[in-house]
């Protein structure tokens, strides 16, 4: 209703009334009970500090619109250079790489390797899930770059030169050979058109340059229907060799400084996860290291997916709290028949029902991070070490 005393300016039509704020500037690990009983639950208590800190970074108004800015402007392919230069290059709108800095200054990437004690994968399951709830699109490639490490720390002859990349805490988005960037980002490029997840129908092939074996170079000919983090570094393969389905690291350029032929035809136009660039790509005799046995691929690569899996379920909790903490704060500051929503029977309900599977999938992702903690505290996990 208008004052009637006040005059109307030209195209001044209504007041918008009975509508939130934008939920903005609050702490994302105080406001939430569940989280912080995860964490103490689960073996992580002794970093609350920390948390109450990120928390407080993660929930400023500044840093949620990096995840709005990420979404409303995608990522845009260019395949060539104004010059005819083959460049595969994905460009990405500043707020992405501003997300992706801030992951792995949280040592999203790498933060359980480089400081293994009690709590520490559930240390950083809390601030994915965080940081999930800002912009889960570039959580992607810095999950897949920390799966990375479990399954190349077997194996020194490809560890000694990727790993002190792969956990460095600085974040490198130039399109330059690894050798001349300060970090590393993984990706992998499993899925193919005719297969899907039954990856035993890739009909991707590989064969050995000279020697064959562990941690030498193949060739790789063929194509991937689903590769995401697609400007990542480096990326886990799985192509056929004489003796079957093996794994692969290949980077997206040569050792000699030449680019590699891992070339992205298109980016997918999807329904979310639409700030990460996913791809289809075509590898036109690309050079790769070959990771553990040549046909034990699948049983090689598993051992990165369990932690990607692992992620899916932390971001999946992490959605399920967004969501919750929306509807509540929209619920508590609009008013419908004369009451706030948040006070109306029926839409108590609703909200209770909503908060119970919301902190069951919290309770059960920090569960499995610390099922995750109790594996790896019997083995000796590779340090950061800064790179020459």
């Amino acid at each position: 209703m208008y004052n009637v005393n006040v005059p109307l300016s030209h195209g001044h039509t209504h007041e918008v009334k009975n509508q939130p704020k934008t939920l903005e500037n609050y702490n994302a690990y105080t406001t939430d009970t569940a989280l912080q009983e995860a964490v103490k639950r689960e073996g992580a208590g002794w970093a609350e500090g920390t948390l109450k800190e990120c928390g407080q970074v993660l929930g400023r108004a500044d840093t949620l619109k990096l995840g709005f800015e990420a979404n409303e402007y995608p990522p845009r392919f260019k395949s060539h250079d104004h010059l005819g230069h083959r460049i595969d290059q994905v460009e990405f709108h500043p707020a992405y790489h501003a997300l992706q800095a801030l992951s792995r200054q949280y040592g999203l990437n790498a933060e359980p390797w480089n400081y293994p004690k009690t709590g520490a994968h559930v240390l950083r399951a809390a601030k994915g899930y965080m940081m999930n709830q800002v912009e889960a699109s570039h959580c992607c490639p810095v999950t897949m770059t920390y799966a990375s490490v479990p399954m190349l720390r077997d194996y020194p002859e490809l560890a000694q030169k990727w790993l002190p990349l792969i956990t460095n805490p600085h974040y490198d988005p130039r399109n330059l050979p690894v050798e001349q960037k300060r970090g590393a980002s993984f990706g992998m490029a499993v899925t193919e058109k005719q297969g899907g997840s039954d990856v035993y129908q890739n009909a991707t092939q590989a064969r050995a340059i000279g020697e064959s074996g562990c941690g030498k170079e193949y060739e790789l000919i063929g194509h991937k229907f689903f590769v995401s983090g697609c400007m990542s570094d480096a990326f886990t393969i799985l192509a056929k060799t004489e003796k079957g389905l093996s794994c692969f690291l290949v980077p997206r350029w040569k050792e000699n400084g030449t680019k590699n032929p891992f070339e992205i035809q298109r980016l997918k136009n999807k329904m979310g996860n639409i700030a990460n660039a996913t791809a289809e790509v075509e590898l036109r005799g690309a050079v790769g290291w070959l990771i553990g046995e040549e046909g034990k691929g699948l049983n090689t690569i598993l051992k990165a997916i369990a932690y990607n899996r692992f992620e899916c379920i932390v971001g999946s909790a992490a959605g399920m709290r967004q969501a919750v903490v929306q509807a509540i704060h929209h619920c508590q500051n609009r008013v419908a028949f004369s009451k706030k929503l948040a006070d109306q029977p029926l839409m108590q309900n609703v909200l209770a029902d909503l908060i119970i599977e919301s902190e069951a999938a919290t309770a059960y992702a920090f569960r499995i991070a610390r099922a995750l903690d109790e594996v790896e505290n019997d083995k000796t996990c590779l340090l950061y070490t800064s790179p020459s």
